[in-house]
């Protein structure tokens, strides 16, 4: 199994001391953050495309290769790239420029995205939502299928005829995910098209979401593509040597974070309760003792068949020395047992 981490890199006011964190302390802690996992043995890192004035990520291939020379064997990812938005043909140029500065450590995660700033932003309606994602990434396939793209162009992409896209990935493919939040058309998606499939679980419990897994696995199969499916649990937490310690370290941030999308979309404040009741052994939030996410982790793999996990874990404003502590705790501990458990 894989283990690894993503962030959105959240900069703001820090909940319980008070103190505002920029986007400069952000990505400076960042860099450090990912050198850490690459010197524990965590296997993946990724980052997150967002453009709000909470988070300092706008643009995760410049922030990875910030990382990426003084990284050895972590593969660097993003974790999404709202490829709605952007243009398929400069996505792939910054990843596969990315892969090879890293000697083939690259990797793309797309998807819709789960806010929606950087639709007006580059001048795309939402309307268009399902179609641009969809032209787009078929667009984005083709790039990786053959160093000549032809494309015809539609309502939503550029026509190109017979031009070279470069630079071209080092393994000669790039490795590509879709990212979805659990809807059965997505599942089905990456299914028929033989892409593996992050599935983020943020809340409920997520056993429930073992039916969208196996219509994956199905899609997959039907298409021809049984060899192919990969699924990624992508989730919220936290680990501490203590589980006390961890809960009391995450619940502020997270709730801050909570809070503030819930008074954006008609959300009640989260309480202590609904906190604790996440954490718990059919929860969505992975926070707790080594062992207990070990446990947790475990408990879900036979019925969601997942062979990576990555965490969410610096969600909010946490300080950079308990990160950096549940970096090597979670390189150290977590995932030297969920690797021997297999």
């Amino acid at each position: 199994m894989e283990i690894g981490l993503y962030t959105f890199g959240d900069m703001g006011r820090d909940p319980v001391t008070g103190r505002t964190v920029n986007a400069h302390e952000r990505l400076t802690n960042l860099m450090e953050e990912i050198e850490l996992a690459d010197e524990v043995g965590l296997d993946v890192f990724g980052l997150g495309e967002h453009h709000r004035p909470n988070y300092a990520i706008s643009s995760p291939p410049v922030t990875l290769a910030g990382a990426a020379r003084t990284t050895k064997r972590i593969k660097l990812t993003s974790a999404v790239s709202v490829l709605s938005s952007d243009d398929p043909v400069r996505v792939y140029q910054q990843y596969t420029t990315l892969d090879n500065i890293t000697g083939g450590r690259a990797e793309l995660m797309v998807g819709r995205g789960s806010f929606i700033e950087s639709f007006p932003l580059f001048g795309y309606d939402l309307n268009d939502y399902d179609a641009l994602f969809e032209e787009k990434l078929e667009m984005l396939l083709a790039i990786d299928e053959r160093e000549k793209l032809r494309w015809k162009g539609s309502e939503h992409t550029q026509a190109v005829e017979n031009l070279g896209v470069y630079p071209r990935p080092v393994n000669g493919h790039l490795p590509m995910w879709i990212a979805a939040g659990g809807t059965p058309n997505s599942m089905v998606r990456a299914g028929v098209l033989g892409l593996p499939l992050a599935l983020a679980i943020i809340g409920g419990q997520p056993r429930q979401f073992a039916p969208l897994a196996d219509l994956y696995r199905r899609a997959a199969e039907q298409s021809g593509n049984a060899e192919k499916a990969r699924v990624s649990l992508n989730v919220h937490g936290f680990v501490a040597e203590d589980s006390q310690h961890a809960a009391e370290t995450f619940f502020p941030a997270q709730k801050a974070v909570m809070d503030q999308i819930g008074r954006e979309r008609g959300w009640p404040p989260q309480t202590r309760a609904q906190f604790d009741a996440g954490i718990g052994p059919e929860g969505a939030q992975f926070v707790g003792s080594p062992q207990q996410i070990v446990d947790k982790v475990l408990g879900l793999k036979d019925a969601l068949g997942f062979d990576r996990f990555l965490i969410q874990m610096a969600i909010g404003i946490i300080d950079h020395k308990e990160m950096m502590k549940a970096i090597e705790v979670l390189g150290t501990k977590v995932a030297p047992a969920l690797r021997k458990a297999g």
